[in-house]
C-alpha cells in the first residue's frame, strides 16, 4: 500500500491534506525527484535470503522506480548508516567491499552509524576517501576542538541536486555511539545533542541555497519522532531513521519520516514534487526487496568480493549437524571456548551484541566464524572481587556467561556450585569493548585498571575450539541437551 502525505509549501502557501487524496505526481509539476532510502545494511550485499541482495535491489529500483544511468539525476539515494560489520564478505576487508557496492549503486550520502567506527578511526578515514558519496554527521565532533572531524572524511551536511532541486542532506549519529562501538576507539570524539545541532546547522545549510532540508540519521524512531516535532519550526522536509532496523514511511507534523529496514531486505521511498506555485507534495511508501532479477553489473562486483574473501576464508573448521541460531546457546558456546583456551580463568563474560550471525549447519568455514564474531575486540583478563562481579552482571546489558550461571535470581559458580565469595578475587575474561565500558560494563575497568589485554582476537578461541573437535562430514558435531 502506498501512503500519501503533504508537506509544507516551499514559500507560504498551505495545502490541506485532503486535497492530496488520490493524487498522482503529474507532468505539470515543475520539478520532481524520488528518494530511495536504506539503512543498517551491515555488509549484507549478498542478501540474507534468496533474491534479496544489493544486486536484486538495484534491479528492483530499475524495474519499479525507473532508476537508471539516464534518470539518476532525478533520484536521491540515501543511507541511515551502519554500512558494514556483518558477514565476512564485508567484515574481512573492513567495509571496503561495501563502499564499492554503494558507489556502484549511486548513493549520494550516508549517515555515520556507530558501526562505521568498528575498525578504528584510520579505517573510516580510508573508507570515506574511497566513497563517491558523503559521510554526514553534524553532531559528531572532536572533544578537544569541538569541530566536525573532516579529517576523517565526515562532514556536517552536503548540498546535493536532484530533479533540479537543491537539497541539504544533514547527518546525525546516535548519541549512544560512545558505548555501542568500542568506547576506546571513539574516546577522542563526542556526539552532541540532536536538537541543538539542528538548530545550528539547518539555518546555515539554507543560507547555502538549499530549497529542501533532509536529515538522515542513525537514530531510532523513538528518539527521531520527538525530535521531528521539537524542531517543527525549522521546516525540515524529511527525516531518515537508522540503528533500530525499522521499516517505515509516514508523515509526522510537517515532515516525512522514512526507515529502510535492514540488510538491503527492503527500502523506503518518497517522491517530492515542487509545482510552479512553490507548493510541495510528496508520495511515500515502503517496499520489500523481492521479485527482481540480479543486476549483472553489481552481481559481478559482489561475486568478485566473494571470491576474494573465499580465497582467505574458505578453510573448513568443523561440520555441524544442525544450525545454531543467534541467541543464548551460541553465545554460551563462544564464552565456553574462552575458558577452554585459558584454563587459568574462572569466568567468561561477553555481551550479546558482540555475536552477530548464526552458526550454520554443514561445513563451518573461517568466513562463517568471522561473520559470527566480526569485531576487532580482544580478550581482556580482569581481576575482580566476587561482590563486584555479581554487581557487574546485574547491571550490564544481557551478559552471556560461562563458569557462572544464574539460578533463582542468584549467581552460582559452575565449579563450586556456590555463589562467588564477596571478598575473593576472580580471574574473569571479557572482551575489550566491555572493558572500555561498552553496554554499561564500567565496573570491569574500575575494579582492575591494570587488567591484562591478552591481545587475542575474541573470535580466535572459538575457531580453535571448533578445529580441536575434529569433526567430519560423516561425524558432524551434535549439540547435546
Amino acid at each position: 500500500m502506498v501512503l500519501r502525505g503533504v508537506l509544507r509549501p516551499l514559500l507560504t502557501s498551505v495545502i490541506v491534506a485532503s486535497t492530496l487524496a488520490g493524487c498522482q505526481i503529474t507532468p505539470q509539476s515543475e520539478r520532481n525527484f524520488t528518494v530511495l532510502y536504506t539503512n543498517d545494511e551491515h555488509g549484507w550485499m549478498e542478501g540474507m535470503g534468496e533474491s534479496n541482495s544489493a544486486a536484486n535491489l538495484i534491479q528492483l529500483w530499475k524495474d519499479s522506480e525507473g532508476y537508471s544511468a539516464t534518470t539518476a539525476q532525478d533520484f536521491l539515494l540515501l543511507s541511515g548508516g551502519d554500512n558494514w560489520t556483518g558477514p565476512a564478505i564485508s567484515t574481512w576487508n573492513q567495509g571496503e567491499s561495501m563502499v564499492e557496492v554503494m558507489n556502484s549503486m549511486g548513493y549520494a550520502a550516508s549517515a555515520v552509524g556507530n558501526h562505521e567506527f568498528d575498525f578504528g578511526l584510520d579505517t573510516i578515514r580510508q573508507r570515506s576517501a574511497e566513497a563517491d558519496y558523503a559521510y554526514v554527521s553534524a553532531n559528531t565532533a572532536w572533544r578537544e576542538t569541538g569541530r566536525v572531524p573532516e579529517d576523517l572524511g565526515i562532514v556536517e551536511y552536503r548540498i546535493v541536486e536532484a530533479g533540479d532541486v537543491r537539497i541539504a542532506v544533514i547527518g546525525l549519529t546516535t548519541t549512544e555511539t560512545s558505548t555501542t562501538t568500542n568506547p576506546a576507539t571513539v574516546a577522542p570524539l563526542q556526539f552532541n545533542d540532536y536538537e541543538a545541532t539542528l538548530r545550528r546547522v539547518v539555518p546555515e545549510s539554507k543560507a547555502q541555497g538549499a530549497e529542501l532540508t533532509f536529515v538522515i540519521s542513525h537514530v531510532c524512531l523513538d528518539e527521531l519522532e520527538p525530535l521531528a516535532l521539537a524542531v517543527i519550526d525549522l521546516n525540515i522536509d524529511l527525516f531518515g531513521a537508522g540503528h533500530c532496523n525499522e521499516l517505515v514511511a509516514k508523515r509526522l507534523g510537517g515532515t516525512v519520516i522514512l526507515g529502510g529496514g535492514f540488510h538491503f531486505g527492503a527500502y523506503a521511498r518518497a517522491t517530492f514534487a515542487l509545482d510552479v506555485d512553490g507548493k510541495i507534495a510528496v508520495d511515500f511508501s515502503t517496499k520489500e526487496n523481492s521479485g527482481a532479477a540480479a543486476d549483472p553489473e553489481l552481481a559481478a562486483i559482489i561475486e568478485r568480493w566473494q571470491s576474494l574473501s573465499e580465497d582467505s576464508l574458505s578453510e573448513v573448521l568443523a561440520y555441524v549437524e544442525e544450525a545454531v541460531p543467534r541467541g543464548p546457546l551460541l553465545d554460551k558456546l563462544v564464552v565456553e571456548s574462552w575458558l577452554w583456551a585459558d584454563p587459568t580463568a574462572e569466568v567468561a563474560v561477553t555481551n550479546a551484541g558482540g555475536i552477530r550471525a548464526p552458526l550454520p549447519s554443514g561445513a563451518v568455514t573461517l568466513g562463517d566464524t568471522v561473520a559470527i564474531l566480526p569485531f576487532d575486540n580482544t580478550i581482556v583478563a580482569v581481576e575482580i572481587s566476587g561482590s563486584e562481579l555479581v554487581a557487574t552482571l546485574n547491571e550490564g546489558s544481557r551478559p552471556r556467561v560461562a563458569g557462572i550461571a544464574q539460578r533463582e535470581g542468584e549467581w552460582i559458580l559452575t565449579a563450586t556450585g556456590e555463589p562467588p565469595v564477596a571478598e575473593r578475587i576472580y580471574r574473569v575474561l571479557v572482551n575489550s569493548f566491555m572493558y572500555a565500558g561498552g553496554d554499561g560494563y564500567e565496573r570491569f575497568a574500575s575494579a582492575d585498571p591494570a587488567a591484562y589485554d591478552t591481545g587475542t582476537q575474541y573470535g580466535l578461541p572459538f575457531r580453535d575450539w571448533l578445529r580441536s573437535l575434529a569433526s567430519s562430514e560423516t561425524q558432524p558435531l551434535t549439540l547435546l541437551d
